[in-house]
C-alpha cells in the first residue's frame, strides 16, 4: 500500500509540474503577444501621424499653388506680396500646415511646405514656372494623324543656336490609334497618351464693332488703329489681306465671330514688325494656293484663338507658314505647300501635305499677362 501512494503521489507532482510548465509558457508567449502588439500599436500611431504630416504638407503646397494662380487673375502682376501661411489647420485632422513662397518672375518661384502632426514634421520643397497654352508641338483632345513624310521637330526662335529642343506630340485620348503616323512619318521626341492636360477655355477680348471684311479683286491694309470685332472675313477672287504696324511696329487684334474665308490663291500677309491675334467664333476655309504669310518668319507673331465650339480649321499655304493655333473645339487639318513652324492644340489635327513640322520652343516663354497662363510644379523634393 506505501508503494502505491507514493506512486501516485508521484503522478500528481508531475502533473502540476507540466501546468506550471505550460503556464509559464503561456505567460511568456502572452508577454511577447502583448508586446508585439504595443510595438504594434505605437508603430501605427507613429505611422499615422507620420502620413498626416506628409498630408499636410501636400495639402500646402497644393494651396501655395492654387493662390498663386488665383494672383494671376489680378493685373497687373504683384510680385511684392507672396501667398503663406502658419500652422492652417488641415480639415477632419489632426494635422497643420505652413507654407511661404519665394523669388520672383525672373528667376522663378519656390515653395517649401511645413505638414505637422503631433510630434512628426514633413517638409516638401517645389519649383514653379509659368506654363501657356502652347507646351506640346501638337497636342489634341482626341487624335493626331501625320501623313507619311511628315517630321516633327523643334527649334527655338529665341535662341537659334540650340540645335537640340525637346518636342512632343501629346493626345488626352488613351484609345489605342489615337496617334497615327503613316508611312515614313518620324517625331523627334516623344509621343503620349492620355496626358492630363488642361484646355482652358478663352474668351474673346472685347473691342469695337466693325462691321464685316469682305475683299475681292483687291488690297486691304489693316493697322493697330483697325484692331476690332468683324462679323466675318472673306477674302475672294484674288483679294489680299494685309496686317502693318508700320515701321514703328505694333499688334493687331481681330475678333471675329462669324467665320473666315480664304478663297483660292487669296492671301492673309503679316507684315515685319507685326504681330496679329485673331480670335475666331466660327470655322477658317482656306482654298488651293491660299494661305497666311507670315512675313515676321516668326511664329510668336501670329496667334489663332479658337473661341466658340465644333469648329473646323481647314488651313492651306503655298510658302513656309509661322504661326500657332489654339482651338481645343476645333478639328484642325493643314495642307502646306513648306514648312510649318509652330505649335497646335486643337480637338483633333492632322497633316495631309508631309513636310516639317518645326515646333517653337519660344512659345514656352510666357508672361503673366498671357491668355491660359497658368503657376506648374516643375520640379520638387520632400
Amino acid at each position: 500500500m506505501d508503494r502505491k501512494k507514493l506512486l501516485k503521489s508521484k503522478r500528481n507532482g508531475s502533473a502540476i509540474a507540466l501546468v506550471l510548465v505550460a503556464v509559464v509558457i503561456l505567460l511568456v508567449i502572452g508577454a511577447g503577444l502583448l508586446n508585439l502588439g504595443l510595438h504594434g500599436r505605437s508603430l501605427a500611431a507613429r505611422t499615422s501621424v507620420e502620413i498626416a504630416a506628409r498630408s499636410a504638407a501636400d495639402a500646402g503646397l497644393t494651396k501655395a499653388v492654387f493662390e498663386m494662380n488665383e494672383k494671376l487673375k489680378f493685373i497687373p502682376w504683384d510680385g511684392n506680396t507672396m501667398p503663406h501661411a502658419t500652422n492652417e489647420a488641415l480639415p477632419n485632422c489632426n494635422a497643420t500646415f505652413s507654407y511661404t513662397v519665394t523669388g520672383d518672375l525672373g528667376n522663378g518661384y519656390n515653395v517649401e511646405s511645413i505638414g505637422s502632426s503631433s510630434q512628426a514634421a514633413r517638409s516638401v520643397k517645389a519649383n514653379l514656372r509659368l506654363k501657356g497654352v502652347f507646351d506640346y508641338g501638337i497636342l489634341s483632345k482626341g487624335t493626331i494623324k501625320l501623313y507619311s513624310g511628315t517630321v516633327v521637330d523643334g527649334y527655338d526662335s529665341e535662341n537659334p543656336g540650340e540645335t537640340d529642343v525637346p518636342v512632343q506630340i501629346a493626345t488626352a485620348s488613351t484609345d489605342e490609334g489615337s496617334i497615327t503616323l503613316m508611312g515614313n512619318a518620324n517625331v523627334d521626341g516623344g509621343t503620349l497618351l492620355g496626358v492630363d492636360a488642361c484646355f482652358p477655355k478663352v474668351n474673346p477680348p472685347e473691342l469695337v464693332e466693325m462691321g464685316m471684311i469682305d475683299i475681292q479683286n483687291t488690297t486691304l491694309t489693316l493697322g493697330p488703329a483697325d484692331s476690332g470685332e468683324y462679323t466675318d472675313i472673306s477674302i475672294k477672287t484674288d483679294g489680299t489681306l494685309i496686317i502693318d504696324a508700320g515701321v514703328d511696329g505694333g499688334e493687331v487684334v481681330l475678333y471675329v465671330p462669324g467665320d473666315m474665308w480664304l478663297g483660292q490663291g487669296c492671301e492673309l500677309v503679316i507684315r515685319p514688325n507685326t504681330s496679329l491675334a485673331i480670335y475666331l467664333d466660327g470655322d477658317l476655309t482656306a482654298g488651293n494656293s491660299a494661305g497666311i504669310n507670315n512675313e515676321t518668319q516668326d511664329s510668336t507673331n501670329f496667334v489663332l484663338y479658337g473661341t466658340g465650339e465644333d469648329q473646323t480649321f481647314d488651313l492651306k499655304a503655298k510658302s513656309s507658314w509661322y504661326g500657332a493655333i489654339y482651338a481645343p473645339e476645333a478639328d484642325i487639318s493643314i495642307k502646306a505647300g513648306s514648312d510649318i513652324y509652330g505649335s497646335f492644340i486643337g480637338s483633333s489635327f492632322e497633316n495631309k501635305a508631309g513636310g516639317f513640322i518645326f515646333y517653337d520652343a519660344a512659345l514656352r516663354n510666357v508672361e503673366t499677362t498671357d491668355i491660359g497662363v497658368t503657376f506648374v510644379v516643375e520640379r520638387w523634393q520632400e
